[in-house]
């Protein structure tokens, strides 16, 4: 027997798989803020994430009907906003270098442990991040702030679960340079 996920919302998303604007419009209200930070994490600009957000709102309310209650509403529409959040990132061309396995392991032996114990204050560090390549700040952004593993973001992303790790590494390196530069830690 297949189980489905019922969530708080249940209600607004039945009524709005019926046609229900109103319905529509109070998901919109629950869940916009919440995905437009989504989206703003991985694009690094405000504009592309209002961008990126209205056309998720769109694909979501397009497709609810396709919405099954596997999952909740909201990590649905998350998955929809990271996905074109994503794409509009490929639309800038974004490259990734692909390495040969022994190269990861090269660079994590380089990282120390004082990387591990450095105490972070988070609004800085988000600041920061927007310093960074957009290739690194996304990778870092799946892994760090919206909790995908290396091997999630690979497939997001069709890179290897290496690349995912490597990027995220000299993301961490490189956001640990400009925090240095900042006088934000030593």
């Amino acid at each position: 027997m297949e189980s489905l996920y019922i969530d708080k919302h249940y209600d607004l998303v039945a009524e709005c798989k019926q046609g229900s604007k109103k319905a529509c419009f109070e998901l919109y209200r629950l869940y916009s803020k919440a995905m437009l930070n989504v989206a703003f994490r991985i694009v690094g600009s405000i504009d592309e994430a209002e961008d990126v957000l209205q056309e998720a709102f769109l694909d979501a309310f397009n497709r609810v009907r396709d919405f099954r209650q596997e999952t909740t509403f909201g990590l649905w529409l998350k998955q929809i906003v990271v996905h074109r959040a994503i794409n509009l990132l490929r639309k800038r061309k974004l490259d990734f270098v692909e390495l040969e396995d022994g190269q990861l392991d090269n660079i994590a032996d380089e990282e120390s442990e004082s990387d591990e114990q450095i105490q972070y204050k988070v609004a800085q560090v988000k600041e920061a991040m927007k310093e960074l390549p957009e290739g690194y700040r996304l990778v870092i952004s799946l892994y760090l702030l919206e909790g995908y593993d290396h091997q999630e973001i690979g497939q997001i992303l069709n890179i290897s679960e290496n690349t995912s790790r490597t990027q995220f590494l000299r993301a961490k390196r490189k956001l640990n340079e400009i925090l240095i530069k900042k006088g934000i830690t030593s």
